[in-house]
């Protein structure tokens, strides 16, 4: 196998490769948001009915406040890595093949091999490559052809790397 694509410079692609990244990285503190509105809301509701209200409702509204706080950091972060990402649009590539993925961005390149890949996710738009259990770089689907795309996708079906 040997796959060869270029990626133009286009400002919104860092943003959303660094929008993707960042919500696998932090989709963890939008579920413990949402235990904590949760658990608070529950509180305030039956402290409230029993009649404790008074001592434990700052507990039950940091909660609240807490996890409300939690579940908006991730759109805050995908929000600041768009913004600030987009003065990185240079002109790259990919060229993947049976033994490593070698990635080039402007002046720069650099490269995992495959036995070091953990797992792939499968979205519309990238393959996410993971080493351990951290996403390290995305391979975009869009500048690749579609016998490219397949390719890689047996490719890495038959090594057990994608998700299922």
């Amino acid at each position: 196998m040997h796959i060869r694509f270029d990626v133009p410079a286009d400002p919104a692609y860092p943003g959303r490769v660094a929008a993707v990244l960042s919500s696998i990285r932090l989709r963890k503190h939008s579920y413990v948001g949402a235990v904590l509105v949760t658990v608070g809301a529950i509180g305030l509701a039956v402290s409230g009915a029993a009649g404790w209200g008074e001592k434990t409702s700052p507990l039950w509204t940091a909660s609240v406040v807490g996890g409300l706080l939690l579940m908006l950091y991730l759109p805050w972060v995908r929000f600041k890595a768009r913004r600030r990402s987009s003065r990185y649009a240079v002109a790259g590539g990919f060229d993947i093949t049976d033994d490593n993925i070698m990635m080039r961005s402007g002046t720069e390149s650099g490269g995992i091999a495959w036995d070091g890949v953990a797992r792939v996710m499968d979205t519309p738009e990238f393959w996410i490559v993971f080493v351990g259990r951290v996403p390290v770089t995305v391979i975009p689907r869009r500048f690749m052809t579609a016998e490219d795309d397949q390719t890689l996708g047996t490719f890495m079906a038959e090594r057990g790397l994608l998700n299922v």
